[in-house]
């Protein structure tokens, strides 16, 4: 490889690099909290700036730090569909072992939107459309999702977004919420139990290691989706979060293998 184009290399990592920092710091940094974070020299992040201010996909602010740019919100919404199109045949398989509606979701800022479905085959099923964003701290997803941020985080977001009663079950109290999701870090998976709508129960665990939260579910009816399916349904939730997980890392881990977990 040429020293030319080594260079261009680096210069587009780093450019990445910076991007993903500025994500993580809410979407909006100064230069000198960019420096102490990345460990590069002042002089090459406003080398870097300046090019993607120009391309549009970081802006500089009145205050002179640099946010996010506009031109990333086209990239999200693609990356975001073709996730939900590479997730299908593993919603499609928890709706070949559970018998109930499958959904991913993703935590976008400090709203959970819905990327993929696979429908039940039952004439009495839940649907959720695609793109259609909620609150978290009502959802199964939310919940599951939730679970992975610390504790203070997990505050900060209610404190902004407050904790509407979807229903007269959902969890309004953030002290109540948070020791919910203690709850389900223990066991594994989140509940939605009548929370969001009534008559509705919602099973769902977060993907792990997936290279933006993300969280699969399945839901149905309360009345079938009793204690009992919840043991037999679980297992299979998190075997298939784990194969979907694989094959988000691009491990070669094929669609439509089974889980060897009968269900139903």
């Amino acid at each position: 490889m040429s020293a030319d184009r080594a260079g261009g290399v680096q210069s587009l990592e780093r450019a990445f690099d910076l991007l993903e920092r500025m994500a993580d710091s809410g979407g909006e940094v100064g230069l000198s909290e960019l420096s102490a974070t990345s460990g590069l020299p002042l002089p090459t992040i406003h080398r870097l700036m300046r090019t993607l201010v120009a391309c549009g996909y970081v802006r500089q602010q009145p205050n002179r730090r640099y946010a996010l740019g506009p031109r990333l919100i086209r990239l999200g919404e693609g990356a975001s569909r073709l996730l939900g199109s590479w997730a299908r045949p593993y919603l499609a398989e928890l709706v070949d072992a559970t018998g109930e509606t499958a959904n991913m979701a993703l935590l976008d800022g400090d709203e959970v939107v819905y990327v993929a479905q696979a429908p039940s085959r039952h004439s009495m099923r839940m649907f959720t459309e695609v793109g259609r964003r909620v609150l978290p701290h009502s959802t199964g997803v939310g919940k599951a999702l939730l679970a992975d941020l610390p504790a203070g985080e997990v505050r900060a977001l209610l404190a902004r977004t407050g904790m509407p009663a979807a229903t007269e079950h959902t969890i309004t109290e953030p002290d109540l919420f948070i020791a919910e999701l203690e709850r389900i870090r223990d066991r594994g998976y989140a509940v939605d139990d009548n929370e969001q709508e009534l008559g509705v129960r919602c099973l769902a665990v977060s993907v792990p290691d997936a290279p933006t939260a993300a969280a699969i579910s399945v839901s149905g009816p309360a009345g079938r989706l009793t204690e009992a399916a919840t043991e037999a349904m679980v297992p299979v939730l998190l075997a298939v979060a784990r194969r979907l997980a694989a094959a988000l890392a691009d491990t070669g881990v094929p669609a439509g293998a089974g889980t060897g977990l009968p269900v139903g």
